[in-house]
């Protein structure tokens, strides 16, 4: 990693992330804000039925993590970032099991509000990876796949 570059972590897991490792890799001590957001599976679909979910599983393109470092160069040259780090799990999740994390450090708070809504949105729409649903009532569903 070259010491000036922002992007600090930048990881696609078959293992559970660590709220700790992505919160570390953005310590920076010009940084007066730092944003972490963190997804967790939730026990419900997230549309307007909110269908019960009992587990999913996350797979990615092999381009994933290529797409994620654009999202965060990106990010970084388009925000007065500091540090910025960002892992998402693929495989088998569980309720409650953490999907994404994502943290960013700039000098302000606003400014680091900002950058970290900016990464999540654009790593959720950007980046290959989808998400496979199982209901309660075992049917299933791909969100974000292409049709």
């Amino acid at each position: 990693m070259n010491e000036s570059d922002p992007i600090r972590l930048l990881a696609i897991r078959d293992t559970p992330l660590s709220v700790d490792e992505v919160f570390a890799a953005v310590g920076d001590d010009a940084a007066g804000g730092t944003a972490l957001f963190v997804g967790t599976v939730r026990d419900h679909d997230g549309h307007e039925d909110g269908a019960a979910v009992t587990s999913l599983a996350y797979s990615a393109h092999p381009t994933a993590e290529a797409e994620l470092r654009r999202v965060a160069e990106r990010v970084a040259a388009e925000f007065p970032v500091r540090a910025l780090a960002a892992a998402h799990r693929v495989g088998d999740l569980a309720i409650g099991d953490l999907a994404v994390v994502v943290a960013v450090s700039c000098a302000h708070r606003a400014e680091a509000f900002a950058a970290s809504r900016r990464l999540i949105d654009d790593l959720k729409r950007d980046v290959p990876i989808w998400k496979h649903q199982t209901f309660a009532d075992g049917t299933r569903q791909w969100v974000g796949a292409c049709a």
